[in-house]
């Protein structure tokens, strides 16, 4: 068996991830003790300081939760929760309230009030700012702020999370390892309450706009340990993407067009406006889709930002501004090269309205969860505010709902605790097999090699990705639909009845045999 070297415990929560979602839910679960874990410093590990876009929420002159609910639904194709996304939409005003008092430095308008701008989708300008695409990595920085003042979390960096703690059927803790090569140590964190704010998956594919370490741990984790999945299919892939072949590749942020910035090819056709009634801001799968087959007709795409921002987007858009120059692109006079990457997973661990999972002990929070919020479709800027409601929700149920006394036994640690990075055969297989637009014989020879990955290495973190990956290619292949970000060139056409997917490990294991999944995997929604 293998050695564990160190036994750490806390009487209240222990959360994974120090994103947005990760620091807020400490932050609401106080005064309960919290011990947040993170691979790097807590505010810049994850996708949270990344995103560019913003905040969903009606907080602006004649807009309504109702609006915001109805935008929601339409971007999500059918397979939104509508029960959720009502009370996401309700509660979005508070939460914006939630980050002025902890000091979020949102863009203002002259009279003090709110400044909101438009993404797509969005009927009603209603996307909360930070310097104009700054709101990520300022919000990130001021719950990580206030988390470092605060005297009932602890913030722990440097750990590697490989797999979760299991006994008599309740999750109780995380093994992580700390350090790297022969150095390394097994820690096990035991806890009252586990609470997953993992991100995403999106470093599972070749191009994307995630960083690296959000290649679906988490959920691999709590799949491998038998939790219920829902929507795993359904990726979202952002379709501007800046093309000049960094890994990963930089963000040129939906708020450019909303502020008129248009998409063109190089034979200087706006291709947007043939192909939706809202043109540059139509829904992002959408957009996706239109583009990518533009670059698989051998054109290349470009937002041209010149005429609608020019000398502004230095000013309003200073991270999309730095990303083009550090390319030598200046996007004040050139347009910007353009191109699909992944960029934020729908499905994820199935979680109710409390944040709870399918495994006692276990709540999951933000990108990793599948709450039933964004469907087949996140709509722009509810991702952000996804964890941050869930987050006061999951707080609000844990302190509740913690049993006296924390778990003492001895679970058994994985035997092998190495953290590799995922290999670049498996991101290549999910964007060619998986990617914007997929068909059978893509996604079957994805699971092939993923099933080949599996045979060469017991290591957890890997078997976490694998997992991961082979959620999302199992539930795709199972899907004999098009719908929001699951395209399929060999089933066109959206099914009459709208279902979501839920399933387990188990029944990706199958399907990846060249079985089918089960009929209790699909349920209405």
């Amino acid at each position: 068996m293998t050695h564990i070297d160190n036994i750490v415990e806390t009487e209240g929560a222990l959360i994974l991830g120090a994103g947005i979602a990760g620091l807020f839910t400490a932050l609401k679960l106080a005064p309960m003790p919290s011990i947040v874990l993170a691979g790097t410093r807590p505010g810049l590990s994850g996708s949270s300081a990344w995103a560019q876009g913003g905040i969903a929420a009606s907080v602006g002159e004649g807009d309504t939760w109702q609006s915001h609910a109805h935008d929601t639904m339409v971007a999500g194709a059918g397979l939104c929760d509508p029960r959720i996304v009502d009370l996401v939409a309700q509660e979005a005003p508070a939460r914006i309230d939630d980050l002025v008092v902890f000091g979020a430095p949102f863009d203002r308008n002259g009279d003090g009030s709110l400044a909101v701008g438009r993404e797509a989708a969005h009927s009603m300008p209603r996307i909360v700012h930070v310097k104009g695409d700054g709101a990520g990595a300022a919000i990130s920085a001021t719950l990580a702020a206030r988390a470092n003042e605060a005297n009932n979390i602890t913030l722990l960096e440097g750990f590697h999370a490989v797999e979760l703690a299991m006994e008599n059927g309740r999750v109780t803790g995380i093994f992580a390892r700390s350090g790297i090569g022969a150095g390394a140590r097994l820690i096990l964190f035991r806890a009252r309450a586990v609470i997953l704010a993992t991100g995403g998956l999106g470093a599972l594919y070749a191009v994307t706009t995630n960083p690296l370490e959000s290649r679906g741990e988490g959920l691999g984790m709590a799949a491998r340990a038998g939790a219920l999945i829902s929507d795993p299919e359904f990726v979202q892939f952002h379709p501007t993407a800046i093309a000049v072949g960094r890994d990963p590749a930089p963000l040129a942020t939906e708020a450019l067009r909303g502020e008129g910035a248009v998409l063109v090819n190089d034979r200087g056709e706006r291709f947007m406006t043939t192909i939706h009634n809202d043109a540059d801001l139509a829904p992002r799968d959408i957009v996706a889709r239109a583009i990518h087959r533009q670059i698989t007709s051998g054109s290349k795409v470009y937002l041209d930002c010149r005429q609608a921002i020019g000398a502004d987007l230095p000013r309003h858009f200073p991270t999309v501004y730095a990303a083009c120059m550090s390319a030598r692109i200046d996007p004040v006079t050139a347009m910007i090269p353009v191109a699909p990457a992944a960029h934020y997973h729908m499905g994820g661990i199935a979680s109710d309205e409390n944040g709870r999972s399918s495994l006692a002990g276990l709540w999951v929070v933000g990108e990793c969860a599948a709450t039933g919020l964004h469907g087949a479709n996140r709509l722009a800027s509810n991702s952000l505010l996804e964890g941050l409601v869930f987050g006061a929700r999951v707080a609000d149920d844990v302190r509740g709902q913690l049993a006296a006394g924390a778990h003492r036994g001895a679970p058994p640690a994985p035997q092998r605790f190495a953290s590799p990075a995922p290999p670049h055969v498996l991101r290549n297989a999910m964007t060619s097999g998986v990617g914007v637009e997929r068909d059978v014989t893509g996604m079957r020879a994805t699971l092939d090699v993923i099933t080949r990955l599996e045979t060469t290495s017991n290591e957890p973190a890997l078997l976490n990705m694998t997992a991961a990956a082979k959620l999302v290619t199992a539930a795709a292949l199972t899907r004999h639909e098009s719908r929001g970000g699951h395209w399929r060139s060999d089933f066109p056409l959206a099914s009459k009845i709208a279902t979501r997917t839920f399933m387990t490990l188990a029944d990706a294991d199958r399907i990846a045999a060249g079985g089918e999944a089960a009929p209790a995997t699909r349920a209405r929604k």
